[in-house]
């Protein structure tokens, strides 16, 4: 073997040995073994947060509609930007699933978690549990003593004044005297703040009455309310029934979708809960939904994970916090030249899908450095 040749074969291997190195350090960076590289160089870092991957767990009891792919896509997008490994999980309305999905958690690594939708008691329990192992948990739209368990935050759309803006919507079309629809279903916190706002209406507005009801929460709401609606629509000639109240967009997707059909659009929906796919359908030539009343899911999702990053860095957060309902009503979209889709809905109302609700000076940074 000529000196040249073994030369050469020395510049080889260490090109090799070169190569190696450097895939093995991206590899350990991409399985989180160390998150230090993009926030060394970020002075107010909180020290919690300094060299450490951080992980996140979203889980939600409810699924299969709209609203739950756009709440977490908010806060995996959200998550995700801050450098966070996010992990999400739906269990389509499946109590035991939901329950096991936490219980599964509490030996887990993640660091936080969301917990959408846990209306029942044993949530309660379960949330003790991730507590007591360390875990920090913000709850979306859940069961109220949650709020009462040390360290965790408990979120929630103003359900008070998504309600109100769709009944005072109804009332001031529909007048003080209508036969109605009440699409709602008992056993969330959300719906029981609902109907509370309901009921009231009712007390102030005699002349209004309840003719029909229908609510169910299965991974099949919007057909099956659509297949109750086309019921009552067969017991219920034109001129019986004026307007429908819709808790849930799922709800008014199905009643919407009956109305359609039947050739019954003379009935109004006043609903709650927004997606582009509602957007979509009240947009649509002669469609009955007449307004919504939402917050953006997306941007609940990504409020719900800042507060995460906040309680994981040690800051201090509230007990409860409620994000602001907006009123969209049919007739301001159809004044746009173009559809209007979740994105462009912030040319019609002012502020859509924005807000800087705890978001911190160093979380701008860290989804600055993690763009990079």
């Amino acid at each position: 073997m000529s000196k040249r040749f073994r030369a050469l074969m020395g510049i080889m291997l260490a090109a090799v040995i070169v190569v190696t190195g450097c895939g093995t350090q991206g590899n350990n960076g991409n399985n989180g073994e160390s998150g230090g590289s993009a926030t060394a160089e970020i002075a107010n870092l909180p020290a919690a947060l300094k060299d450490k991957q951080v992980k996140l767990k979203v889980i939600r009891k409810i699924g299969g509609d709209d609203h739950t792919a756009q709440f977490l896509a908010g806060a995996k997008q959200e998550g995700e930007a801050l450098g966070f490994k996010v992990d999400t999980f739906t269990a389509n309305g499946d109590t035991a699933k939901f329950l096991d999905a936490l219980e599964q958690t509490v030996d887990s690594d993640y660091d936080g978690v969301v917990v959408s939708h846990g209306d029942d008691p044993a949530t309660v329990e379960a949330v003790k549990k991730l507590r007591e192992k360390g875990k920090q948990v913000v709850a979306f739209d859940s069961n109220a003593e949650l709020a009462n368990v040390e360290g965790v935050t408990l979120t929630s759309q103003k359900d008070e004044a998504l309600a109100q803006f769709a009944l005072d919507q109804l009332v001031k079309e529909q007048g003080a005297e209508a036969n109605i629809v009440y699409l709602w279903v008992d056993g969330f916190p959300a719906m029981v703040r609902r109907n509370t706002v309901y009921q009231d209406v009712l007390a102030k507005n005699p002349g209004i009455k309840e003719v029909e009801r229908f609510g169910v929460a299965t991974e099949n709401t919007t057909v099956e309310t659509q297949n109750a609606v086309t019921a009552m629509l067969a017991k219920h000639p034109k001129g019986e029934i004026d307007a429908i109240f819709a808790t849930w967009d799922a709800f008014a997707q199905g009643a919407a979708r009956a109305l359609i059909e039947a050739g019954r659009t003379e009935i109004k929906i006043y609903g709650i809960d927004v997606s582009n796919a509602d957007l979509q359908l009240m947009q649509e030539e002669n469609s009955p939904w007449i307004s919504t009343a939402a917050v953006d899911p997306k941007m609940i999702g990504a409020v719900d994970v800042r507060l995460l990053a906040k309680k994981i860095a040690g800051e201090e957060t509230p007990a409860t916090y409620d994000l602001e309902a907006a009123n969209i009503v049919q007739e301001d979209l159809k004044k746009s030249a173009e559809p209007v889709n979740m994105v462009t809905l912030a040319e019609i109302i002012p502020g859509w899908g924005q807000t800087t609700a705890f978001e911190e000076d160093w979380m701008k940074a860290l989804k600055e450095a993690n763009a990079k």
